[in-house]
């Protein structure tokens, strides 16, 4: 039997522009605030240029994706990658406007695909989704002994027209997210510790956010909960921010 070789590693050419785009619903969504300063904190260590926006109605999603698409096909620079972050309350595949309107997900993620959004062909792109995606709440389970999104792409030839991305949820599918009044949720914070603090390829950052998420114990209405993120990749190369 032959030896495996290691995997040669590929990563994303990070030279050029960083962009961000932040939609946060912060009515009735207190804590929201404190996700808001970490993140504009993080996109700043970062080296992003980052625009956030808040209280988006279930349209306005849609048309500040569709402005930050064109905005970028407009500019003569490199773009390197470019996040995305939502923040609202919502059901699968859906968040909820201001105007308690519905917006799906797909067609916010559609917008900067390799077919839609040619300055961010084959580049990565990353959404990173904080929201309910459905009811059920999680109390975990007793284990012996130990102890909450984004697009990409890239092509010489022709690719696919969903690669490059990669999606980062609060929660799982039909899953609460959780959110403190006035420390913001867990997983924005924990998902900003470490990309600010630690380095290595996005995915095994993401490794260690979802460590520290299953090590925390929340407690709500009394009872304790366990929460956990969800990540998506069609990534084609490692990513490095730092």
């Amino acid at each position: 039997m032959s030896n495996p070789q290691p995997l040669e590693e590929e990563v994303y050419d990070m030279s050029g522009a960083r962009l961000a785009l932040t939609l946060c619903v912060t009515k009735a969504r207190k804590g929201s605030e404190a996700d808001l300063d970490a993140l504009e904190r993080m996109f700043q260590q970062l080296g992003f240029e980052s625009t956030m926006k808040r209280n988006p109605t279930a349209q306005q999603f849609q048309e500040e994706l569709e402005n930050f698409q064109q905005a970028m096909d407009a500019r003569d620079d490199f773009i390197s990658c470019a996040f995305v972050v939502l923040m609202a309350h919502g059901l699968e595949g859906r968040l909820k406007g201001e105007d308690e309107k519905m917006v799906e997900l797909e067609n916010l993620f559609e917008v900067l695909n390799n077919k839609n959004c040619r300055a961010l062909r084959a580049k990565p792109k990353v959404y990173i989704v904080q929201a309910c995606r459905g009811e059920h709440r999680d109390p975990g389970e007793t284990v012996s002994g130990d102890d909450i999104v984004m697009i990409a792409k890239d092509s010489p030839q022709t690719i696919p027209t969903y690669t490059d991305t990669l999606h980062i949820y609060s929660t799982v599918e039909g899953y609460i997210a959780y959110r403190h009044d006035k420390e913001g949720s867990c997983f924005i914070q924990t998902l900003v510790d470490v990309f600010t603090e630690r380095k290595g390829p996005i995915l095994e950052l993401l490794t260690e956010v979802t460590r520290r998420m299953a090590e925390a114990e929340l407690i709500q209405e009394g009872k304790a909960r366990k929460v956990n993120p969800e990540i998506q990749s069609t990534l084609r190369k490692r990513l490095y921010l730092q």
